[in-house]
């Protein structure tokens, strides 16, 4: 019985795995959705998500999260499922280990 009042708290994530993020080298430049990367905009590169998408970020270390808007291609690096502007992984607090497990939950789509 206790095992599944556990499982009824644990939260419900779309996708869970590594999250890196990316910065100045890539201020200005076109992302594949279009428009210019802004590294202090909540936005974030997924392989796969809609441009547009809005995903709650959880880091599941700490707790934190953000809330992004998917608007470019990423990452390509092999087992990282989201690519983070500069001021969203400051927010979630990455930016000194560079990488960190997350869970990614789908808010929205376009």
């Amino acid at each position: 019985m206790l095992v599944g009042a556990l499982a009824l708290q644990q939260p419900h994530y779309d996708e869970v795995g590594i999250a890196s993020w990316y910065g100045p080298g890539f201020h200005g430049k076109i992302t594949a959705s279009g428009e210019p990367y802004n590294m202090y905009a909540f936005t974030a590169a997924h392989r796969t998500l809609p441009f547009g998408t809005v995903v709650r970020v959880v880091d599941l270390a700490t707790g934190r999260s953000v809330v992004v808007r998917i608007n470019d291609r990423g990452p390509f690096v092999a087992g990282r499922i989201i690519d983070l502007s500069y001021a969203a992984a400051e927010a979630l607090g990455i930016l000194p280990r560079g990488t960190a497990r997350v869970g990614l939950v789908v808010l929205g789509h376009p």
